[in-house]
């Protein structure tokens, strides 16, 4: 079939299914928003009140894009810690997305790189949850991509609308409201199934562990303790159980 010089060609054929499943991420992203947005809330208000200036902090916002690692660096920050104590801390900070991108592999990985590059960017911890529960269930889904997309742009529309409102609203929020509290026990019910599965939970349980035994550490380095034995023990956990795996296969 040929097409005439100019002439607009026609939408793919699944492009309603593909709107339909955007549409579908934006929605099952709904029920952790109020969760997102108080962390992003929190996260704007620390950032001002940590002394960075406006642009600072709208500028750390949507480059970094990652409240954890935002709020483990601003102590160290504010403290006047060595530059490479602070770009390590949000590096081990954010090291669990090394995990998350190579789960995503498998189901992701047939995309063009400047899509890939896209959704590795705005790829949240809750929408990694929610994508891989979904996953679990549909796993040859040909609309995946899309519904990914849905899930973070939710994720991520959620994050800055609320990390803006703390950072110009810093003065009249004060910590004290207990923000982060909240916006942490409305993630918690979301990660917990997540943690069912037993790469993730000896990961968690490991971090724990180390997180309290280093307490005292300074620079908060036992927090990079914690979380560089909690990602090699996960990945450890998962090469194991896919090991077994393989040999009850055979």
């Amino acid at each position: 079939m040929t097409q005439t010089p100019g002439a607009v060609a026609p939408p793919p054929p699944d492009d309603p299914l593909r709107a339909a499943a955007f549409r579908e991420g934006l929605r099952d992203m709904a029920p952790a928003v109020p969760g997102v947005f108080a962390w992003g809330l929190v996260t704007g208000v620390a950032m001002v009140q940590s002394g960075l200036t406006l642009w600072q902090a709208l500028g750390l916002s949507a480059f970094a894009y990652a409240g954890s690692a935002q709020l483990a660096a601003l102590p160290l920050l504010v403290g006047g810690s060595p530059v490479w104590v602070i770009f390590l801390t949000a590096l081990m900070v954010n090291l669990r997305f090394v995990i998350y991108a190579a789960a995503l592999r498998k189901p992701l990985g047939h995309l063009p790189w400047q899509r890939r590059l896209w959704l590795g960017y705005v790829t949240g911890d809750i929408t990694f949850v929610i994508f891989m529960r979904r996953q679990q269930q549909v796993p040859d889904w040909p609309q995946r991509d899309s519904y990914f997309l849905g899930l973070a742009m939710a994720n991520w529309a959620a994050w800055h609308a609320a990390s803006i409102a703390g950072i110009l609203l810093a003065a009249r929020i004060p910590l004290e409201w207990g923000l982060g509290l909240a916006g942490t026990l409305a993630l918690v019910a979301l990660l917990i199934p997540f943690c069912l599965r037993r790469a993730a939970a000896a990961g968690v349980a490991v971090a724990a562990v180390v997180a309290l035994a280093t307490h005292g550490w300074p620079l908060r380095t036992g927090l990079l303790a914690a979380i560089a034995c909690g990602v090699t023990a996960a990945l450890f956990a998962e090469r194991f159980q896919g090991r077994r795996i393989g040999e009850g296969a055979a």
